[in-house]
């Protein structure tokens, strides 16, 4: 029989009226002879109608012989998909190109940049303040500046400088806070034509670690120097034992950065500009030292962009995932310059929205300095990030070639590019642009984005009034089906959503959230399942139940028009706010309509057989391959975090809704096949802190003195899986908030007090350091407009947190911090983060309170935690016990503190 030579609707009644005889079938006459009106075939021609055996047979399929089980479509979805998962793996999997130069003249060596790396991660943790970090790491990298200029061409000049900055300013991070340095270490190195530069380029990375970042065992000649240089009394070889070395954030980065300087030192082409390569000793310390370099540092004000290395997983891609601000020109040296290019428009986007809870110098460069850059981070394995298993060995060779492969390129392009002199021409606009699995590099200027957009969203108006714009008595049966289509689909996602969030609402009750965290399949097996499972469900029953009379051809068609409507209607929101991320949903709905207007002709003739299905998957292997492509990416930075975020996020929750919406994404141009066919241990964090508390009142007296190891978890589940290996740990010690004190008079080394409102208190003896803190207040002066003027001085650690809370009736109108303008942190009130390098002076500040009306017990409240995370006084024998009591899935930052409040 030849289907094609039947009109629509006789064919329709013919098959139709063998199942479905009466009145039902008219409207669907209507129906059908709407599906079968003809399409513009813009790919040159259809199908040739194809002849079937059989002719004159009664058939009991839909439509025309779409031959398509459920079970077979199913399959083959899922198959195709897990073949374009395959595919993104293998692309993530080839971190460099094979048969490239490796350690050839002018080329990056990452042999040699791992010797680097290993020199500097055996030296030890280093905590701004400590020996390791002010000392040894800057004693290592000043001599192998001092080598790598030896070696160097005479074409070039290199300068060194030490800076040891002082300063304060607020940042609107973690809800607000100030921060204090004084005496910090920066190691500053200047590459330069001969005859000197007037512009440069920034190279920044940061060598201190963040506090109790791990290390194996260090060699020998370490610990000698160690000994030699510090007091510290305790057997090394135990205190060595706990600690981590912080391999990705970010030694590698500067491990990289002195390759280059060697690499671009002793080349025969001389440079235009100058490239400053600046090796910070506190970003771990909220971005400490480049304020100091950027504010203060007489090199800062040569620098026209700069390139930030940092860290959020250990080894993979690094990705750049911040530009500009604006400075399209920089994005375009990165696409014309980096030889294995990993980029997104849309990392930029998320990161910048402040989703995710951390920041970088970028911040710092761009808000002080008001100097564009490039910020590159590794993502892979976030898990270990920040713990004691971020090791040297974990970084692969090939992570390190590729980085410095793409930073000494791009470091090469804009010392050598006229560009970069006359940056402020081309300052204006932003850039869309996004890598192809790592392949190459797309970029255009937003606002040929939104023409692209808004191109897209007419095609779409086109295709979808003509139909809408049939003879009356065919548009209303249509219209009336897309707008219950667009129900039906938004009924099955937001069922689907509120089914995820019950299982993981329940799962978490029941005391089993983040069983996920090490097998992440086990969350889209658990969450990705009932959420698709739900879907089908809904249009399952919407097929069965209310489109009874309905082809499966119409039906089909119905649904894809109603998800290219939906994506369209995403695209014309995310264009309209300015995004560039918007160019998703243009992939997302121009190859489906172009598919769409390509197989249509073959569709109406054979139905939903082989060849359409062929070409139809085919149509949509990009926007499908691109959407996994990013899905991975979503997964490897959200999931780990997701293990750290405090304990007031469900990160079952935030997991299952992500789940959902991606399920919803790619079941959108698949729901139309519906129609068309017949657990787990875990790495675990906790912040534990042995402390010694003293409150003392507006007299001066000491009115509460305890002693205790104060846990926090940062697992959502606090300690329900620690209980069982330490009994004493358990909600009998919660700890009870001190409403008057600010932060509930516990000493939050940042002010992350919102985030973990569960934590624990376990009574100790008190500690003792050998080297106490010490504070005083030095003057109280009441100045000429009826306010309080405070001056205080302390000594202490490295390291200390201070708090203020002002009193009923009293204000905090202005300190000697920052810009002077006091910041409240979340709670309202006053965090000031501070801390030293070796042999600082005696930090005096002062506060000036304006007081509304006068109160009997005082107008300010003010305490000061001091932090010793380093040398003898970090430890105790009760925290020491305790520690060794923790399973070894967990890691445990632990150190001793102690905190005084008073009131004035």
């Amino acid at each position: 029989m030849e289907w094609g030579s039947e009109p629509g609707a006789v064919r329709r009644h013919r098959i139709g009226g063998e199942r479905r005889d009466g009145p039902a079938a008219a409207p669907q006459l209507e129906r059908e002879a709407l599906a079968q009106k003809p399409l513009a075939d813009v790919c040159g021609g259809g199908a040739r109608t194809r002849k079937r055996s059989g002719e004159g047979s009664g058939s009991a399929s839909r439509g025309a012989g779409t031959g398509l089980s459920e079970a077979r479509a199913a399959l083959g979805l899922a198959l195709y998909l897990l073949a374009l998962r395959a595919l993104v793996h293998l692309s993530l999997q080839q971190l460099v190109v094979r048969g490239t130069a490796v350690g050839h003249r002018g080329e990056f060596d990452a042999r040699q940049a791992r010797d680097y790396l290993e020199h500097i991660t055996s030296i030890g943790p280093r905590t701004t303040g400590s020996p390791e970090n002010e000392i040894l790491t800057v004693r290592y990298l000043l001599e192998q500046i001092k080598l790598i200029e030896v070696q160097s061409n005479s074409l070039h000049r290199i300068s060194v400088d030490v800076q040891r900055p002082t300063g304060s300013f607020s940042i609107d991070f973690l809800g607000g806070f100030t921060s204090y340095y004084d005496n910090i270490t920066n190691v500053v190195v200047k590459l330069e034509p001969r005859d000197g530069a007037q512009h440069a380029v920034l190279a920044n990375c940061h060598f201190d670690s963040v506090a109790n970042s791990p290390v194996p065992y260090p060699p020998p000649l370490t610990l000698t120097i160690l000994k030699q240089i510090s007091a510290i009394s305790v057997p090394l070889e135990v205190f060595w034992a706990v600690l981590l070395k912080g391999a990705s954030d970010d030694a590698v980065s500067c491990s990289v950065m002195l390759e280059v300087l060697r690499v671009l030192s002793t080349s025969s082409e001389a440079l235009h500009h100058a490239v400053i390569f600046l090796f910070n000793g506190a970003e771990e310390n909220v971005l400490q030292a480049s304020h100091g370099f950027i504010t203060q540092h007489p090199w800062a004000s040569l620098i026209r962009a700069f390139i930030n290395l940092e860290a959020a997983g250990v080894g993979g891609k690094e990705l750049v995932f911040q530009t500009g601000p604006e400075n399209p020109w920089l994005v375009q040296a990165y696409v014309s310059a980096a030889k294995h290019p990993f980029a997104s428009v849309v990392a930029q986007e998320v990161f910048q929205s402040g989703i995710i809870p951390s920041d970088t110098d970028f911040r710092i460069y761009r808000d002080f300095g008001n100097i564009p850059g490039i910020d590159l981070a590794f993502i892979e394995n976030g898990y270990i990030y920040h713990t004691k298993y971020d090791t040297a060995d974990r970084i692969l060779t090939d992570s390190i070639q590729r980085a410095g492969d793409n930073i000494l390129a791009v470091l090469k392009y804009l010392a050598t590019s006229d560009m970069l002199a006359s940056s402020s021409k081309y300052q204006h606009g932003n850039m869309v642009f996004f890598d192809v699995l790592g392949l190459f590099v797309i970029a255009y200027p937003s606002r040929v984005g939104s023409i692209i957009n808004y191109m897209v969203v007419m095609a779409v108006a086109l295709y979808l009034g003509k139909k809408f714009l049939q003879p009356q008595n065919k548009t209303a049966t249509y219209t009336k089906d897309f707008f219950c289509g667009l129900g039906i689909t938004l009924i099955s996602w937001f069922t689907s959503l509120v089914t995820v969030l019950i299982i993981a609402v329940f799962i978490s009750l029941i005391g089993q959230s983040l069983s996920w965290y090490n097998h992440f399949y086990i969350s889209v097996c658990l969450y990705g399942t009932a959420a698709v499972a739900k879907i089908i469900f809904i249009h399952t029953l919407a097929k069965r139940f209310h489109y009874v009379n309905a082809s499966d051809q119409y039906l089909g068609e119905v649904f894809f028009d109603v998800s290219l409507f939906v994506h369209c209607g995403f695209l014309t929101a995310l264009t309209y706010q300015g995004l560039c991320s918007a160019f998703i949903s243009a992939v997302w709905v121009a190859f489906p309509l172009l598919t769409k207007l390509c197989v249509h002709k073959d569709f109406k003739r054979h139905g939903a057989g082989g060849k359409f299905i062929a070409f139809y998957l085919l149509g949509m292997f990009i926007p499908y391959l691109y959407a996994l492509y990013l899905i991975w990416a979503v997964f490897e930075m959200f999931t780990p975090i997701l293990g750290r975020s405090g304990s007031e996020i469900p990160p079952d929750v935030v997991l299952a809704s992500i789940l959902a919406g991606c399920t919803m994404i790619l079941s959108s141009y698949f729901i139309n096949f519906i129609y068309l066919a017949k657990s787990t241990k875990r790495t675990m964090l906790t912040l534990t802190l042995h402390v010694t508390r003293t409150f003392h009142d507006l007299d001066g007296n000491v009115v509460k003195r305890d002693s205790g190891i104060w846990i926090n978890g940062f697992d959502y589940t606090g300690m329900s899986h620690i209980t069982p290996h330490i009994p004493e740990i358990n909600d009998t010690i919660r700890a009870h908030c001190e409403e008057n004190a600010p932060l509930c008079g516990f000493p939050w080394y940042l002010p992350v007090h919102f985030l973990i409102r569960k934590n624990w208190y376990l009574p100790a003896p008190e500690v003792s350091p050998k080297e106490p803190a010490h504070f005083r207040l030095v003057s109280k002066e009441q100045t000429p407009w009826d306010s309080v003027k405070l001056t205080f001085e302390a000594t202490g650690p490295s390291h200390m947190s201070f708090y203020v809370r002002t009193h009923k009736g009293s204000t905090l109108s202005q300190w000697s911090l920052g810009n002077g303008t006091p910041v409240t942190s979340k709670g309202g009130d006053y965090f000031v983060f501070y801390s030293h390098g070796l042999q600082a002076s005696a930090w005096q500040f002062w506060i000036e309170v304006q007081v509304l009306e006068e109160q009997s017990e005082g107008v300010v409240t003010v305490a000061i935690a001091a932090h010793y995370l380093s040398g003898e006084d970090k430890r105790s024998s009760q925290l020491d016990a305790l520690k060794e009591k923790f399973p070894d899935w967990t890691f445990p930052s632990a150190w001793v503190c102690t905190y005084n409040l008073f009131v004035f």
